[in-house]
């Protein structure tokens, strides 16, 4: 039984739209669920033409992507298919081999050293997090008239916010083994971050 759908030509449950296929979109033409935008395919995309999960911007086919066109994941920036880059068309072009360094915090190291390293849980964040109607503030329900026919509402966040929050809900232990990655560079990681490591201490920066 469908139900809950506002707009025309759906199929599923919760929609604000037109021709979504899939639960809680909002936008147009969606295929999958808690979607905002259009065209996008996957879960809880905020923009248009995704093929992936938790993205904020277009055209990505990875997940949890701030920019246009990423193949990768995490990424702040434009075209890129690595993860975690703050710049854009990182990895090359046109390779058919596989080289033997890798890039990491600006320094190039052995792609075997790279591959057993071991990245902290906190790394893997998402920029979207779906808000059900009894969590919603007052404010927030003001500001997303919408959840009284989805049962809530798609909260995004910025590229540096999501991390700081991935960040703080992280454990002590795992926090602390990011320094353990190789070639760690807190003044890099803060720029891309946000969270302050260069003297102990942590804190949010404009994102």
């Amino acid at each position: 039984m469908i139900n809950r759908n506002t707009g025309k030509y759906n199929t599923g449950h919760s929609n604000t739209g037109d021709y979504n296929t899939g639960n809680r979109n909002t936008g147009y033409r969606n295929t999958g669920h808690i979607n905002t935008g259009y065209c996008n395919t996957g879960y809880r995309n905020t923009g248009k033409y995704n093929t992936g999960y938790c993205n904020t911007g277009d055209k990505n086919a990875g997940d949890g992507n701030t920019g246009k066109r990423n193949t990768g994941k995490y990424n702040t920036g434009h075209s890129n298919t690595g993860y975690w880059n703050s710049c854009n068309d990182e990895t090359g072009y046109f390779n058919t081999t596989t080289s033997d360094t890798v890039r990491v915090f600006n320094q190039t190291i052995s792609r075997c050293e790279w591959d057993q390293t071991y990245l902290p849980d906190f790394l893997y964040f998402n920029l979207t997090e779906w808000i059900e109607e009894s969590d919603m503030t007052d404010e927030e329900k003001e500001a997303y008239p919408e959840y009284k026919t989805m049962g809530g509402y798609l909260k995004s966040y910025k590229y540096k916010e999501a991390f700081k929050k991935s960040w703080d809900e992280a454990d002590p232990e795992d926090r602390e083994r990011v320094k353990d990655i190789p070639g760690f560079d807190p003044d890099v990681f803060y720029k891309i971050s946000g969270i302050d490591l260069r003297d102990g201490q942590t804190q949010r920066i404009s994102t």
